[in-house]
């Protein structure tokens, strides 16, 4: 490892990005050198619910998962092919690609996603209605997760 040289001030920015937009892995490739940092997640559930309330809370729950799913099993179904950041407009303070209720057609631009400082156009892999839009824009989407459900 003598001659490889990290770049100790890429290597923090790699960081600050994975704590900034709650990514759990990033990979900077640059001609024949590659810097990748990864952060370990651990999700612990602390619920602290007085008996009389448990039966509701735990109701909660079920519904989100349902809806979750239902979601997922969705045939117009739109989700990521990638690990990036979702744009809803072409830039701050313009229009959306697209609405609510808005008919596209297919191949149409619905967001883009930006990877890399590169911007992604997500096309509608269909044509019909805009029925429900799943994410906001300028957050964190990872690979597979669902951004838009198209009638």
């Amino acid at each position: 490892m003598s001659g490889v040289r990290f770049d100790a001030d890429a290597i923090r920015e790699l960081a600050k990005i994975l704590r900034e937009t709650d990514l759990t892995e990033i990979e900077l490739v640059e001609k024949d050198s590659r810097i990748r940092v990864a952060r370990q997640v651990t999700v612990q559930a602390v619920a602290h619910v007085p008996a009389a309330a448990a039966p509701a809370a735990v109701a909660a729950p079920v519904a989100a998962v349902s809806a979750a799913e239902a979601d997922a099993a969705h045939p117009g179904l739109v989700t990521s092919p990638m690990v990036g950041v979702a744009y809803l407009s072409p830039e701050p303070g313009a229009a959306a690609f697209v609405t609510l209720g808005a008919k596209v057609a297919q191949g149409q631009t619905l967001m883009l996603i930006e990877a890399m400082k590169t911007f992604n156009q997500i096309r509608a892999p269909r044509a019909g209605t805009v029925t429900r839009i799943l994410v906001d824009g300028g957050s964190p989407v990872e690979y597979g997760e669902p951004l838009m459900i198209i009638e």
